[in-house]
């Protein structure tokens, strides 16, 4: 997939998830606990799908790429478990705790996409760079 498909689609899902998160202030519980199930099983394919891309393409992304993938696979896994262990909340002082730590973690998570975003297009530019220092030394070599 090119690098500009592969941004429309970032764009996209990142107006959708506004949308959403809008949404959700107004839902019903049920409908909310449902948006939640979705959204994870989403995240879920997503990391598998990365996962898949990663051992796929072993030798061919620098390492350090691989091994963030192999870290994201792990992390989310924690979160995943640490988030689920929270839902369990038994009073109201424990339940509102749990509420503004998940307000807190959405917003970091929020900044990491950002970063992400960030780190992504340093990618593609640098990516585009070297294409461009490759067009150059072919031309050079031919000159010759």
């Amino acid at each position: 997939m090119a690098f500009s498909d592969q941004l429309t689609k970032l764009a996209a899902r990142t107006r959708e998830f506004e949308h959403r998160a809008a949404a959700a202030k107004a839902q019903s519980k049920v409908d909310l606990e449902q948006e939640v199930k979705n959204a994870r099983e989403s995240a879920q394919e997503q990391a598998d799908a990365l996962h898949a891309r990663r051992e796929k393409t072993k030798g061919e992304i620098s390492e350090w790429w691989a091994k963030l993938g192999r870290d994201w696979r792990t992390q989310t896994a924690s979160i995943r478990r640490e988030v689920d262990k929270g839902r369990a909340a038994h009073d109201l002082e424990h339940a509102q705790h749990v509420a503004d730590r998940a307000d807190d973690d959405a917003a970091f998570a929020i900044d990491y996409a950002y970063a992400a975003l960030l780190e992504a297009e340093y990618a593609v530019l640098d990516a585009c760079l070297a294409h461009k220092e490759v067009d150059e030394l072919s031309q050079a070599s031919s000159n010759t």
